[in-house]
């Protein structure tokens, strides 16, 4: 039981783990290489699509989709969509796709001429589920070995560790003082029904020892 046990607040660390990596933003330092638009037609992958832009028709299955080319410094390639998230999830209110696209092409710039952009994105990179990381802002910055803080991952996360020690502080407080006791009681009380239960099978035992003897 024990491994089952850690087995079980292992796994359930490791989804907490996925889901805020997954979700908080992270930012990418590359050029802006191109960008496009490509109809896209969401199947078993449709979980790490956005929704439907702002003020278009939600019943359609499909739907244009923009995306942005890049090129880190080390000449790693990078695919980003660009979608609205309107009022789901993850809550980044982002309604500003076309906006956005537009502005990347404007930084566009080639090897030679190099045009360094930081990009706020969410999401995951993968190319055998094809799922990319969505972009929800691009800025310019001086170079590629520019040093960027995330100081709202790092409060929100100080915030929520302090948010779980304080439920679990509290949590053991309370079965310290009332959960432990109770088990103790329940432990004692099936104690002494043991123990009852084993004096009346003795006292069972001599009757009828005491039967044979006759």
């Amino acid at each position: 039981m024990v491994y089952v046990k850690w087995a079980f607040i292992l796994t359930f660390w490791l989804l907490v783990a996925a889901f805020f990596h997954y979700t908080l933003p992270q930012n990418d330092i590359a050029r802006v290489t191109d960008t496009y638009e490509k109809r896209i037609d969401p199947g078993e992958n449709s979980w790490f699509w956005a929704s439907h832009d702002v003020g278009s028709d939600p019943t359609t299955a499909n739907r244009d989709v923009f995306f942005i080319q890049t090129r880190g410094a080390g000449g790693k390639v990078m695919v980003y969509r660009n979608e609205d998230t309107g009022w789901s999830w993850p809550p980044y209110f982002k309604v500003n796709s076309s906006n956005l696209q537009a502005e990347a092409a404007d930084m566009k710039s080639t090897a030679e001429m190099p045009k360094w952009v930081a990009i706020r994105h969410y999401g995951w990179r993968n190319e055998f589920l094809s799922i990319f990381p969505n972009a929800v802002k691009i800025r310019p910055v001086a170079g590629p070995n520019v040093r960027l803080i995330p100081w709202f991952n790092i409060i929100l996360l100080t915030l929520l560790a302090a948010l779980v020690y304080a439920i679990w502080v509290r949590w053991r407080r309370f079965r310290r003082a009332r959960i432990d006791p109770l088990l103790e009681g329940i432990e004692d009380n099936m104690d002494i029904a043991g123990e009852a239960i084993a004096e009346r099978r003795g006292r069972v035992r001599r009757w009828l020892d005491r039967l044979r003897g006759k």
